[in-house]
């Protein structure tokens, strides 16, 4: 496939799985703009290929948001920024809850109204969220990063009827704990909480996957490739599990 002429506009592409869907939308031929609040990360992924660029932006701030979107009137926009925490719901303070919601929810949300401003009057665009399989199913001990996912769902569900006849898909692709830095993150909070060793605390969390192993995050990119190119015109309004068939 080539995505020769596109511009995709990917946020929290300094690491992770949007590290790796910057880098595969650049290698299909699109120019990739990625946006992080960190300079550093994004400048050494920019490194690795010719057609990706960073840009300083918090997804939270409306402002930085819109000017960096509409710097680059990008074709795709992949809305993947996000954060989890994790704490008993007695024990998960207000300002917990409004960190997942802001992130994860309200940076979306942002995302995507400035990137269908961007995509006004084009033939064809493509609006692509992150989100997780906390957004089909709940887990114990992240029910703010659950509801703020679920958002996230409802949301594609709803833009992509707004959008339907333009020419724009709006989908979500939904993985399992991922292979990437934030799953080490979430292994060292068990580890800190409980005493487990890491062998363990990753175990358990790959336990949760009926393969028993964590999703690599380019199938994720993948994913987010095909969303890109022929053949799924039809495909909108969707949350594609890719997970190992977990449910």
């Amino acid at each position: 496939m080539s995505l020769d002429g596109k511009t995709a506009f990917v946020t929290g592409g300094g690491s992770g799985v949007g590290a790796v869907i910057a880098t595969m939308l650049a290698k299909a031929g699109a120019q990739v703009v990625i946006c992080g609040r960190r300079a550093e990360p994004l400048e050494a992924v920019a490194s690795t290929h010719p057609n990706v660029r960073g840009t300083v932006c918090d997804i939270t701030d409306e402002a930085q948001i819109s000017a960096a979107i509409a710097d680059c009137a990008p074709d795709i926009v992949v809305a993947n920024a996000g954060a989890s925490e994790s704490a008993p719901l007695v024990k998960t303070e207000l300002a917990a809850f409004e960190r997942m919601m802001s992130v994860n929810l309200t940076g979306t949300f942002l995302t995507f109204r400035e990137g269908a401003k961007a995509m006004k009057g084009k033939p064809w665009g493509r609006m692509i969220a992150i989100a997780s399989t906390a957004g089909l199913k709940g887990y114990a001990y992240v029910a703010p990063y659950a509801a703020a996912k679920h958002g996230v769902v409802g949301l594609v569900k709803s833009a992509a009827l707004e959008f339907a006849k333009k020419g724009v898909t709006v989908n979500a692709v939904c993985p399992g704990f991922l292979d990437t830095e934030m799953t080490e993150r979430s292994i060292a909070n068990i580890v800190e909480k409980t005493g487990r060793s890491p062998e363990d605390a990753r175990a358990s969390l790959e336990a949760t996957n009926p393969m028993h192993r964590l999703v690599p995050p380019e199938d994720v990119a993948r994913a987010v490739l095909w969303l890109c190119g022929e053949g799924s015109d039809m495909v909108t309004g969707q949350a594609i599990s890719v997970s190992g068939g977990e449910t």
